[in-house]
């Protein structure tokens, strides 16, 4: 017997549902500087920590290495990052080109303006409690 009443809303799928139209909203806002949010974020992290080993740029992504790297193909296709060998035959170090700069430049007006229009909806102190419980609570 469970006791799950069959009207309560999954937690888990609500918040995949507005992660979803988040991301949505961020790429529209961040279409004509021609990236998504995912990669401007790559970007801004790069122009923050500078040249960083493909291992610690995902873990301050919080994403998989394998991911990370999937995601920065387009981006050093574009001439956005350079990876190049570290000191360990093993280890790749990534590094936000002049041309990435400029790219993060031109992508921080949408941005911001994406970033005011969300925080105009939801207040960023909730999302910030929000976030905290859920880590927390993992």
């Amino acid at each position: 017997m469970t006791t799950d009443s069959p009207t309560e809303p999954c937690t888990c799928v609500a918040l995949r549902q507005a992660t979803r139209a988040l991301t949505a909203s961020y790429d529209a806002a961040l279409r004509p500087a021609g990236l998504r949010v995912t990669q401007f974020s790559i970007l801004r992290r790069l122009e923050r920590l500078g040249p960083t080993p493909l291992t610690r740029l995902a873990v301050e992504a919080v994403l998989e290495r394998t991911t990370m790297a999937r995601n920065l193909v387009p981006l050093e296709r574009r001439g956005l990052v350079r990876i190049e060998p570290g000191q360990d035959a093993r280890e790749r170090i990534v590094v936000l080109t002049d041309l990435g700069r400029e790219a993060v430049a031109a992508a921080t007006p949408y941005w911001r303006a994406a970033q005011a229009r969300i925080n105009a909806q939801v207040d960023p102190k909730a999302v910030a409690a929000l976030a905290e419980a859920l880590i927390a609570a993992s």
